[in-house]
């Protein structure tokens, strides 16, 4: 099948719309027969949500969908499914993989969480110690995992497991899709300094996962972590914002309709800011763009560095501009939270939430060595555990 053309793909959404009017089509049949007429992602393989067109042309369906009160998929709420298990899936997943799981994984049907951070292994996540031991068709899972987002929600896991501790620590993990809703996984609510517990900490405990939801081959799954890691980085950093969107447009707001509160010296820390946060923007543009050639690099990285940079001091900002209002802060309550809602809160809940902005996705300073090594060939910083099995590492 040929890949259509822009007047194609607007055909194509034409006859979807009139097949199903959304004014008379529940959201759910709506999402799931775009889904069957590949205009889910279009760049996706014909039978998958897609139609092997160009990446570039999605805007086209969705532009035209939006002009008809069409219903989204709500891409915030399953934004670790769209972005990370998804490419992963299509990449290493078989068959049976990919049928069984890009629908609903698309439609929001089931939610997904990333099951790879623990108390031990965070920034230097090749040392992570969950065991996977097989036995028969089925492998044994048991350890803990940590700052799992939507844990609480989700459905299904992307989860990386130690099946090897005789190998160095990169060569012995394997990558599978976990229920969650299976014995012996327990989800325990993180609370944070806003007070809500959107991230959780996770127990696995003889947890059985049949081979069949195994992605990639045995002992190559940082491989395959790989590729979920640097779309992680692009989804979070690179995501596509207007001019003032994200989290520079309520100062922006504010200092326009606020003109007593305005100082000289804010003024410049503003404009600064500004120019900064449109630069990112456009180079996530331009980030996007290269992924209608291929798999994202470690551009991405750079990309998420600006992008919890930026947030932390535009926040910290906000706050100064806003002088006693600033130190206001809504509700500090425990609440189980379906997203972050950066731009719908206060000033408070801003800057406080901003500060895990460089740990989540992927710590500061370990992408700082990606960029260094990775996007201007630096040399790499000396690790003598690279040839040393997982067994003998000092934890």
């Amino acid at each position: 099948m040929t890949a259509p053309d822009a007047a194609g793909l607007r055909r194509r959404t034409q006859e979807l719309l009139a097949a199903h009017p959304p004014a008379t089509t529940g959201r759910t049949a709506f999402l799931r027969a775009r889904f069957d007429a590949g205009l889910a992602w279009v760049h996706y393989p014909a039978g998958l949500g897609g139609l092997d067109a160009p990446r570039s042309l999605q805007p086209v369906v969705d532009a035209g969908l939006a002009a008809a009160g069409a219903p989204d998929n709500d891409p915030r709420r399953i934004g670790i499914g769209l972005g990370m298990a998804a490419p992963t899936l299509l990449g290493f997943g078989t068959d049976e993989q990919k049928q069984r799981f890009l629908r609903p994984l698309w439609t929001g049907e089931e939610v997904w969480c990333q099951l790879f951070s623990e108390p031990g292994a965070g920034s230097d996540l090749a040392a992570l110690g969950t065991r996977a031991v097989r036995d028969g068709e089925d492998w044994v899972v048991d350890g803990q995992k940590v700052w799992t987002s939507s844990a609480h929600l989700a459905r299904w896991a992307i989860l990386i497991a130690r099946t090897d501790p005789d190998v160095p620590k990169h060569r012995g993990i394997s990558y599978f899709i976990c229920d969650m809703t299976d014995p012996g996984v327990e989800v325990r609510p993180l609370r944070q300094i806003t007070g809500e517990a959107e991230f959780n900490e996770v127990f696995l405990t003889g947890v059985r996962i049949p081979d069949n939801r195994r992605l990639g081959p045995v002992g190559e799954g940082w491989k395959v972590a790989q590729t979920t890691l640097m779309n992680e980085r692009v989804s979070i950093g690179g995501a596509r914002v207007p001019r003032e969107g994200g989290m520079i447009g309520p100062v922006v707001r504010t200092w326009r309709e606020r003109p007593e509160l305005r100082t000289h010296d804010l003024h410049q820390r503003l404009l600064t800011l500004w120019v900064e946060a449109e630069v990112a923007r456009l180079t996530g543009t331009r980030l996007r763009q290269q992924l209608v050639a291929g798999q994202p690099g470690p551009e991405g990285s750079g990309m998420k560095l600006a992008f919890a940079r930026l947030n932390q001091e535009i926040s910290g900002l906000e706050v100064e501009l806003l002088g006693e209002e600033g130190l206001l802060y809504g509700e500090w309550t425990m609440r189980r939270p379906e997203l972050v809602d950066f731009t719908g809160r206060d000033a408070g809940y801003r800057y406080l939430r901003s500060k895990g902005n460089s740990i989540e996705g992927g710590t500061s300073e370990v992408l700082l060595n990606i960029v260094a090594e990775r996007v201007l060939g630096l040399p790499a910083e000396p690790r003598t555990d690279k040839d040393v099995a997982w067994k003998d590492l000092a934890r």
